[in-house]
């Protein structure tokens, strides 16, 4: 069996993180067995479904760079595929017309709601063996109805929850098809997992009610089942289904934060699986060690500290030139000054060990690409006089001392011994007239880094 598996999302909003956890897993699942990975738009929900909430699950897969080998599919384009099943359906008797209205199924589900019963279609246009129909309504269009088998039950190996059995009389006769023909939502997914032959479908535990509604449809078409598998929610911090008030919910939502995708696939894939201990892997090693009999059955919580310590191990390991491009947006947005000013990789290679995020690093970077703006009450404790004259040998010496790490740090350290100062009375004036802040990297690395002529005339300005 070649395994064939699917992601597919409604386009009624952005890529939610558990989507996204859902993609992730059956991706990685395809990847493991060198299967397919089919990605699928469910967009029959007209009013719902826009073209933006389209691109934005298209951008949020990119980003993640979860590559689909088939599709995207768009259940809107397979209308008429639909519209065959349909009729080879009513053909084979596994279907049939409805003329009840809304207003008298609803009427049906109150009665049986006052009698104690769940509420359901009464069955009163399903034929069978003797049953005499009511005569057909003029000027109304009919639904089609699945004829649901009466008895029995349903029951499928989950392979996240275990065995699932649900009872056949507890299922409906489903509305498969509208009375404009459109058809539902339970159906089009039966149909397209049938003609796509998905083997294995990863997805929410919200679909769970689903699932023997489309397997009865499915055994209805002599269709070969698939694998079902449902994965608890992602609940935040405080317990409760992840939302906007726990912050970002939308996959999009994190390359403007300043995340690393391999950062979020990396923390995806432990909300709901574990390889024993590991927690930081590559998605060549995530794709050879994913299976299902690891998947957990509880309910995985979100912890952005989590992802926030992840993010800044990629980050560290990051090449400093992709930092570069990821970070300048940001720093342009924030007015930085590139004109003589250090280089960019360079900057961030020596920042990066304590940023969190992309964002952090630029702030961070931001100190190099600015004039400084030192806070007066701050200069006035730490520029005495004593440091005053420290400094103009500081000057003196700076425009003839060899401009490298270790040559500056000799330097610093005669001044120092020529006026009795330790290295905190000098560096900390020296790091306000240069970067505007008492907390730099070290300031032996921030004098080379600025140069020469920057490092001369800020100092002479403060002077």
């Amino acid at each position: 069996m070649t395994v064939r598996t699917r992601f597919a999302p409604s386009p009624t909003g952005y890529l939610h993180v558990g989507g996204a956890r859902t993609a992730l897993y059956s991706w990685a699942y395809a990847r493991h067995f060198g299967g397919t990975f089919i990605l699928r738009i469910e967009d029959t929900d007209l009013e719902r479904s826009t073209p933006e909430a389209v691109q934005a699950i298209l951008d949020g897969m990119k980003w993640l760079g979860l590559e689909h080998d088939e599709g995207p599919f768009y259940q809107m384009q397979r209308m008429d595929r639909y519209r065959e099943v349909v009729a080879g359906m009513l053909d084979a008797g596994t279907a049939y017309l409805c003329y009840s209205s809304p207003d008298e199924v609803e009427a049906m589900r109150e009665r049986m709601r006052a009698a104690g019963e769940k509420p359901r279609y009464d069955g009163t246009w399903r034929p069978e063996d003797g049953k005499v129909l009511p005569a057909v309504p003029e000027g109304v269009k009919p639904v089609v109805r699945f004829k649901n088998p009466l008895d029995g039950d349903v029951t499928w190996t989950d392979v996240v929850k275990g065995t699932i059995t649900i009872g056949n009389k507890e299922l409906d006769d489903l509305v498969i098809a509208r009375p404009d023909g459109t058809p539902t939502y339970n159906f089009c997914v039966a149909v397209d997992d049938w003609d796509m032959k998905i083997t294995h479908v990863l997805r929410g535990d919200d679909h769970v009610n689903n699932t023997p509604r489309q397997i009865n449809i499915l055994r209805a078409l002599g269709a070969e089942l698939p694998l079902y598998g449902h994965l608890p929610m992602i609940l935040g911090t405080d317990g409760a289904k992840l939302s906007k008030r726990h912050g970002a919910v939308s996959v999009m939502d994190y390359p403007e934060q300043g995340y690393l995708p391999e950062a979020m696939l990396n923390y995806l894939a432990r909300l709901g699986w574990s390889h024993g201990d590991d927690e930081v892997f590559s998605m060549a090693q995530f794709t050879e060690w994913f299976n299902l009999e690891h998947l957990t059955a509880s309910a995985a919580q979100f912890n952005p500290e989590k992802l926030n310590w992840l993010n800044n191990h990629y980050i560290k390991a990051a090449d400093n030139e992709r930092l570069a491009a990821l970070a300048l947006p940001k720093l342009e947005r924030d007015g930085a000054r590139f004109d003589g000013a250090p280089a960019l990789p360079t900057v961030l290679g020596l920042m990066k060990e304590r940023a969190n995020t992309i964002n952090e690093l630029a702030d961070a970077a931001m100190l190099f690409y600015r004039d400084p703006q030192p806070d007066a009450e701050q200069l006035a404790l730490h520029l005495t006089e004593a440091v005053r004259a420290a400094l103009a040998l500081f000057a003196e010496r700076c425009a003839t001392v060899a401009w490298d790490k270790a040559s500056l740090a000799a330097m610093i350290k005669e001044v120092l011994a020529a006026h009795s100062l330790k290295m905190p009375q000098l560096a900390m004036p020296l790091r306000l007239l240069l970067t505007g802040q008492l907390q730099t990297p070290a300031i032996d690395v921030v004098l080379e880094l600025f140069g020469r002529d920057v490092v001369l005339a800020r100092v002479q300005k403060g002077l």
